[in-house]
């Protein structure tokens, strides 16, 4: 396994800034999120050459807008411009070798799902989402990247709030180039078993994201991060960690510290 840190949690100007302190930190990559109307074809050279310049691999990489979450809208027009965004994600990660990934819906639910967890997709929004994510990971034929499902908790997303439920219809799509994306936060929320989920899951997971129960850093709430990266090593998993929280104060010193708590278990 491999530590990464999500590039708006690591002070710098510039991508590169930011690699190398994460380096000199004792992290392998870097999960970078870019606000979509501000890409640029000079951004994208930073991050294609990000790894020759300082040893840091971009492993995931998204696009923040207000367009985000609405593959699925009822909106026709705001879900165009939404699935042009995340085909143009995934065509980043085709080249940088990154994942990116899809959910039904992302955002506050309304009214909240208090008390009514894992709910199902319908045989249409089933047969909808998968034609969707299939496009989407077209993208990435021939290549080493995923588009992945991220199982969401039930207050940020309607369906596939538990890793089996991603799993489920990763497996219904049965192509190259998709899996899913285990985000320990999300599933301190949905899952009775943290690391029996993972195990159960096995193969399927190709990125982890790292926050703790209170969404800060491991270490700062009440996850058994040992038992959970205990099951990691159990289904052989190889790739990034990624973290994807708070920084809990200064990141010079949170996040050095962070890298060798979670070593300490790798």
């Amino acid at each position: 396994m491999k530590l990464s840190c999500t590039n708006a949690m690591v002070p710098g100007n510039t991508l590169t800034e930011k690699a190398k302190r994460l380096w000199d930190w004792g992290y392998e990559g870097i999960a970078v999120f870019v606000e979509y109307e501000k890409w640029d074809e000079k951004q994208f050279e930073e991050l294609a050459q990000l790894k020759d310049k300082t040893n840091i691999s971009p492993c995931e990489f998204a696009f923040s807008s207000p367009i985000y979450g609405h593959l699925m809208d009822p909106n026709m027009e705001l879900r165009k411009q939404a699935r042009n965004m995340y085909h143009e994600a995934a065509r980043i990660c085709s080249v940088v070798g990154a994942v990116t990934e899809i959910e039904f819906e992302y955002g506050p639910q309304n009214p909240l799902p208090l008390f009514n967890p894992y709910a199902q997709m319908n045989k249409s929004d089933e047969d909808a989402f998968l034609s969707m994510y299939e496009d989407i990971a077209r993208t990435l034929d021939g290549t080493e990247s995923y588009v992945l499902i991220e199982g969401i908790n039930r207050y940020e997303s309607p369906y596939m709030n538990c890793l089996q439920d991603c799993k489920k219809v990763v497996e219904k799509l049965d192509m190259p180039n998709t899996g899913v994306l285990a985000d320990l936060f999300h599933m301190s929320i949905e899952e009775k078993d943290l690391p029996e989920s993972i195990f159960n899951t096995g193969e399927y997971i190709k990125h982890v994201h790292l926050g703790d129960s209170n969404r800060l850093l491991p270490g700062y709430g009440h996850i058994d991060w040992k038992a959970c990266i205990g099951a990691l090593k159990k289904i052989n998993y190889q790739g990034f960690i990624n973290l994807e929280c708070s920084t809990c104060g200064d990141p010079d010193v949170t996040l050095p510290q962070t890298a060798i708590f979670l070593r300490s278990f790798l």
